[in-house]
């Protein structure tokens, strides 16, 4: 089954992929990064620190929405299967909309 996010104000696509190069974990959608549409993304320098995954980098739309995605570089042991993966929030949020 194919997957995909679209920014809301745009209408770009950010990501789209089928399984398994992308998949549902904690109730988000983490795409492969060549799943991800990289002229539209840029990784910041902002971070966010879970407790259970360790730290990731926010993602924003180039010239547009911040923090529509996150990426794991080093994720904490047990958590190797979001290594390196973009990190998007299902189904329709205020940024973005899964279609």
């Amino acid at each position: 089954m194919r997957r995909a996010i679209r920014d809301k104000a745009t209408g770009v696509e950010l990501a789209a992929a089928e399984e398994p190069n992308v998949f549902e974990f904690e109730g988000n959608l983490y795409f492969d990064a060549a799943a991800v549409n990289h002229d539209a993304l840029v990784v910041t320098a902002e971070t966010y620190t879970c407790p259970y995954k360790g730290t990731c980098f926010w993602v924003d739309v180039k010239d547009g929405a911040k923090g529509v995605a996150w990426v794991y570089e080093n994720p904490m042991k047990g958590f190797e299967n979001i290594k390196g993966r973009y990190g998007f929030y299902k189904g329709s949020r205020p940024k973005t909309e899964e279609v």
